[in-house]
């Protein structure tokens, strides 16, 4: 049996490379700022009780662009501990205090928590943050290549992949064997041919071979079972990477529920093999530099620039050195006196060609590639004159200091990084302390993913009834108020997502379409003549009304309340006068087998519509001409 505790001290002493976990952030960033573009541009579709009628909360749009502002620090790492705690809080309001969680439950709002909590406790500012430079900038006079590469200990990438990962892997797994199309083969193939959730990439192909379709829906299986306790081996880690990032890429590209898929790709950041960035580090950095610039080491601007330059020449094409020690060695800047060579920042590329003031910027830009047309573009007539007279108004009223060895002394920020605190202060004066802590924590986090499976993925699923007697009604009352806080605070909950109790009797479709000013039929951009939900109806919108408005079992009062918000806010966008507007209530047959069926997507596309119902806004106010039980028709 696995020593814990002494499994965690020998990880935590093992240093690799923090590339991994900043990419890491950067995803994560990304992935919530696009989420938070999606419910600003849905706003009034989500959180308003009547789309633009009833406006409940006008403040959103403000908390939206707040957090948006947090989601860019995220991205480019500034004030990374700040912006992570707020983002956490971000998450954790807007899923638990508006409709999010009731009606647009975006299908990742809890992984995106788990993994927003877990970055409160990673250095992932160390790569490609702008708060690694501000550490810099701090000592000045200290020469970039004096900086050691900085590691990470390999705890911080097993940690999030073990929890946020393999607990949702094997919890998901279990859910799967209790649906008989998964046990069939067929997981990743029926939701592919359900009109709502497809996206707009035709995967037809795929789905038509039978034996494909299986081979993918068990070795998903196989993957999820397994992923918890293989994906630290070395041999097998390239294996889990390429079969996770194809199967949510495939999860992306396939279904409209694209924000699930962005969401569990960016763990797969976590996944890479070291000795894989290593590799990539190699590859992308000059082996020789193009330009090398030589600037006075006694400016305190210049070393400032040459520290900011540096940050961002990721291919390493741009060397620096300081002109008082090194200028002499380059037989091209004899012909330049020292005096003259210290008035200006020059540079001298691979062929010999000299360049001062702001041609040596030029240079620098377009030698870096990825700045290349801003470069260009300062070359340009009246852009170049104007630069240059700015350079020389900053270059002859710059400071210089008479510098010594005290200067060059570490006068870094302060790290408060939680990461720092903890797992560089306290586990670093007592290891064998806190391995024994975080092995507890860690127990602690497992029992309450164990409460969440065994409660809705064994007892749930073998219908045990608990309220017996009072002990164990007791302890489901126990358990339930566990679930609460876990699922709140560290997103842990049940994962059966499209099982056999979602897609049984799921044999018929909702669309809406609506008259225009010339009294003519037309679809409403929502869902179309083949079924789908049409971009950007997609994420937690499609949740909305795939998932609660229409399903197995319509409820009425359920799909009034959504038709009123689908028809407000998209009648008011393509421009309709809700004081006088009719739209079409269209439902069709379709079928969502256990068994695999050739072409069946194309068989739900292709059912036929009939005109179920009419919703008409008169004086905005809303009527139903509705059936008084759709799942009869």
């Amino acid at each position: 049996m696995v020593n814990l505790p002494s499994k965690i001290f020998s990880l935590l002493n093992k240093p690799v490379p923090v590339v991994g976990i900043g990419l890491f952030r950067v995803l994560y960033g990304l992935v919530t700022l696009q989420e938070i573009i999606f419910l600003n541009y849905f706003s009034h579709l989500i959180f308003d009780p009547i789309p633009y009628l009833d406006v409940e909360f006008p403040t959103i749009p403000l908390f939206l662009c707040l957090w948006g502002v947090i989601a860019c620090f995220i991205v480019v790492g500034y004030r990374y501990q700040f912006a992570v705690v707020s983002n956490y809080l971000f998450w954790i309001v807007f899923v638990n205090f508006t409709s999010m969680q009731r009606d647009f439950d975006g299908g990742f709002d809890l992984f995106m928590i788990a993994i927003g909590f877990f970055l409160l406790f990673l250095p992932a500012d160390r790569a490609f943050s702008i708060d690694n430079l501000r550490h810099k900038l701090s000592t000045p006079f200290v020469h970039y290549s004096k900086y050691p590469k900085p590691t990470v200990t390999v705890l911080a990438y097993y940690l999030p992949l073990a929890i946020c990962l393999g607990f949702l892997y094997f919890d998901s797994a279990i859910h799967k064997l209790f649906a008989e199309h998964w046990r069939n083969g067929l997981g990743s193939w029926l939701p592919a041919t359900q009109p709502y959730y497809v996206s707009a990439f035709d995967m037809s192909v795929l789905l038509n071979n039978e034996w494909l379709e299986k081979t993918l829906g068990y070795t998903i299986l196989v993957f999820q079972f397994t992923f918890p306790f293989l994906f630290t081996n070395r041999r097998l880690r390239p294996l889990y990477l390429l079969i996770g990032i194809g199967l949510h890429l495939g999860i992306t590209l396939s279904l409209n529920i694209y924000p699930f898929g962005m969401g569990m790709l960016i763990c797969y950041a976590l996944i890479v093999p070291f000795s894989w960035w290593r590799a990539i580090a190699s590859a992308i950095t000059a082996k020789q530099p193009a330009l090398t610039v030589f600037y006075d080491q006694l400016c305190p601007l210049c070393n400032r620039t040459v520290l900011i330059i540096n940050h961002f020449d990721i291919f390493k094409r741009i060397d620096f050195k300081n002109a008082q020690e090194y200028a002499a060695a380059y037989p091209p800047l004899a012909t330049i006196s020292p005096e003259t060579l210290l008035t200006d920042l020059y540079a001298l590329d691979s062929h010999g060609a000299i360049y001062s003031g702001v041609a040596t910027y030029r240079q620098i830009l377009i030698k870096m590639g990825y700045l290349m047309p801003i470069g260009l573009l300062i070359g340009l007539p009246g852009i170049y004159q104007l630069a240059c007279k700015q350079y020389r108004k900053i270059a002859d009223n710059r400071s210089r200091i008479a510098c010594t060895s005290e200067c060059a002394i570490s006068v870094k920020l302060k790290d408060d990084t939680w990461f720092h605190a903890v797992f560089e202060g306290a586990a670093a004066q007592k290891p064998k302390a806190f391995s024994r802590k975080l092995a507890k924590i860690l127990i602690a986090l497992f029992i309450l993913q164990m409460n969440s499976t065994v409660h809705y993925g064994l007892l749930y699923r073998f219908k045990v009834d608990t309220r017996e007697n009072a002990f164990a009604s007791a302890l489901t009352d126990g358990s339930n108020a566990i679930l609460g806080l876990s699922q709140t605070f560290f997103g842990i909950a049940p994962h059966a997502l499209y099982l056999h109790d979602h897609f049984a009797g799921y044999d018929h479709i909702l669309a809406i379409t609506y008259l225009d000013k010339q009294g003519k039929e037309q679809w409403l951009p929502f869902v179309n003549e083949q079924g789908r939900l049409l971009a950007p109806n997609w994420g937690r919108v499609h949740s909305m009304w795939a998932n609660i408005a229409v399903t197995p079992t319509i409820n009425n009062a359920r799909l009034r309340k959504f038709l009123m918000k689908v028809t407000a806010f998209w009648g008011q966008n393509v421009g309709m006068d809700l004081n006088d507007a009719v739209f079409y209530i269209k439902m069709k047959k379709i079928e969502a087998p256990t068994e695999w069926v050739f072409d069946q997507l194309h068989r739900n596309f292709n059912a036929p519509w009939v005109t179920i119902g009419k919703v008409t806004w008169v004086d905005r106010t809303i009527n139903y001409d509705l059936p008084i039980d759709i799942n009869a028709l």
